[in-house]
């Protein structure tokens, strides 16, 4: 993702030639001198990448990243046990993501589909304050013409990885629909034994349609796997 012209021809080449189903980056990228320029996807220079995506009509994983060393000891220098799944991945990704929001990737891409694990890095449980104060930057520059819920509703999906949260999964299935979560398991770092367990108790708490379309449907329908 250095080179947003060669990420978007090798995306081509993988999904047309060898049958990929869609693509993973890992948050930001690092480019400079110093290698401490950092690279996020939500800026214009990353439009033909994302037309790209669009054009082949498959998802983009987007997966969490330890930070730069300079982030993390500004941020972390005071309680190191917060880096990683923690706090550091979901506040760092959700930052990423909300920024491909607030900077108009949807609205310049609306088939574009987003991927985030971990029950969506927390996003869709604070939408409300989200909503509330992106739509106050609109007067101020931002180019998004929805707010984050709609494009929760229309782009982005999320995956039950390493979040086995029965509670926190209904509220997002409220927040966001039911056919925006995807079962996943977050291997090695959770066990399949404890998402087995877990996913085979949704039937009886959210019925077994519902909880038949989290294991499977959804991620049938989103990446055509019957086609």
């Amino acid at each position: 993702m250095h080179n947003a012209t060669t990420a978007a021809l090798e995306l081509n080449r993988t999904v047309t030639e060898l049958g990929f189903f869609g693509a993973l980056v890992n948050d930001y990228q690092q480019s400079g001198a110093d290698n401490t320029t950092l690279l996020f996807y939500d800026q214009p220079e990353y439009d033909v990448f994302w037309q790209m995506v669009t054009d082949l009509d498959v998802p983009i994983y987007f997966h969490p990243r330890h930070n730069i060393a300079q982030i993390s000891k500004l941020m972390f220098s005071h309680s190191p046990f917060l880096q990683g799944a923690a706090q550091e991945f979901a506040i760092t990704l959700s930052g990423h993501v909300l920024g491909l929001c607030a900077n108009g990737v949807f609205d310049r891409f609306p088939k574009l589909k987003i991927i985030v694990g971990h029950l969506g890095e927390r996003i869709p449980s604070d939408l409300f304050r989200i909503d509330d104060y992106l739509q106050r930057q609109i007067p101020l520059g931002s180019p998004m013409l929805k707010n984050a819920s709609a494009y929760w509703r229309t782009n982005l999906f999320e995956t039950t990885s390493g979040n086995f949260a029965t509670s926190l999964l209904k509220l997002h299935i409220d927040q966001i629909g039911l056919d925006r979560i995807l079962y996943s398991i977050d291997y090695p770092f959770e066990t399949m034994e404890a998402g087995t367990a877990w996913v085979n108790t949704l039937g009886e708490v959210i019925g077994q349609g519902n909880a038949d379309s989290i294991k499977r449907g959804a991620a049938i329908n989103l990446l055509k796997l019957n086609q």
